[in-house]
């Protein structure tokens, strides 16, 4: 398969992403096409789409091998599940699927088309194979199970952002930011209140604790 584009967000790492899609929606993203799928006519009638699908590549969990369980993040690491029951990156084939919302497609600009996107969970520089668009009237299932997921406690957290910190971040993507706290990044295996975490979004390293369902922000420091 081809690699026909890349995408650019603040995450340069996975720890911090929403563990899916649309979970933040405030998260932007911009998707670039290699020169080759730079033809306006491979984008006739996508502007009438609100959301669209992207099929692309779990880049940092390449592998030559794989296993048939793995443990689940949100099961707390320590029970195992049948690979093909979770969406887990350590697959047969690298393939991750995400709905996003189509924000808005740049034709004029130097490397367009590019498409705008929010609510996407994919690191600065994933590989995008395809992109298809998102149809209500057969994507949508109301009534659909979901499994051991739907037993999950809900993670969100409260968020302690110290006023002087929060303003060294960029006044429009901090209320991203808190989303992706309020969210908990942490794997549910780790619960030291002790423990310093810490992730960069949008060229800050941003450093939290975690204590009582409250997530206090220590550090935030511009990367070098």
């Amino acid at each position: 398969m081809k690699i026909i584009a890349h995408i650019k967000t603040d995450f340069p790492t996975k720890f911090g992403l929403p563990r899916q899609s649309g979970l933040v929606e405030e998260i932007k993203g911009k998707i670039v096409f290699e020169e080759e799928y730079r033809v306006p006519e491979a984008f006739r009638g996508l502007e009438g789409f609100s959301h669209i699908w992207l099929l692309w590549q779990f880049s940092e969990a390449v592998r030559d091998n794989w296993s048939p369980t793995v443990r689940p993040p949100l099961l707390g690491g320590n029970t195992r599940m049948g690979v093909f029951a979770t969406r887990s990156p350590f697959r047969p084939n690298p393939i991750g699927l995400s709905c996003v919302k189509l924000e808005k497609i740049d034709f004029n600009c130097s490397d367009g088309p590019v498409l705008f996107v929010s609510g996407c969970d994919l690191m600065d520089g994933t590989p995008i194979y395809d992109i298809k668009p998102y149809l209500p009237y057969a994507d949508s299932i109301p009534d659909a199970a979901g499994g051991f997921t739907q037993t999950l406690a809900d993670r969100t957290l409260e968020v302690e952002f110290d006023s002087l910190l929060l303003d060294r971040i960029p006044a429009d993507k901090r209320e991203t930011l808190i989303q992706v706290l309020s969210g908990d990044p942490r794997p549910s295996y780790q619960n030291d209140p002790e423990r310093v975490y810490g992730f960069v979004f949008a060229g800050f390293e941003v450093k939290f604790t975690v204590s009582d369902r409250k997530l206090t922000v220590t550090e935030v420091i511009p990367e070098k």
